[in-house]
């Protein structure tokens, strides 16, 4: 039983409905090279892995970097209700990118 204080969502499952449905729609686009692995040395003169940003290694943690393939860029799945939990993590997205955006603005 799930404690009075704590609110139901729905809303990774609607987001995983979206997913699918996006994939459906445009297929398997490749993955990004920075996200890549260079387990090799032609991988890595391909550019697998280069310019990729480790978050641990920024401030906060955080690293401005999109992970989706270009076609899906600033897609967004995921919205967050303004209930329970989520409303925490909704405030914690929104900080994410007015991170995403102060980095790229000082490119």
């Amino acid at each position: 039983m799930q404690p009075a204080n704590q609110t139901k969502s729905n809303r990774i499952y609607a987001a995983m409905k979206e997913v699918q449905k996006t994939i459906k729609q445009t297929g398997s686009p490749p993955v990004p090279l920075h996200i890549r692995n260079a387990p090799t040395g032609l991988m890595a003169n391909l550019g697998y892995g280069r310019g990729y940003k480790y978050a641990h290694d920024h401030e906060e943690g955080f690293a401005a970097q999109s992970y989706l393939p270009e076609n899906l860029k600033n897609r967004r799945f995921y919205h967050p209700t303004e209930r329970g939990y989520e409303k925490t993590i909704t405030k914690r997205i929104a900080y994410w990118r007015r991170l995403a955006q102060e980095a790229n603005s000082n490119k």
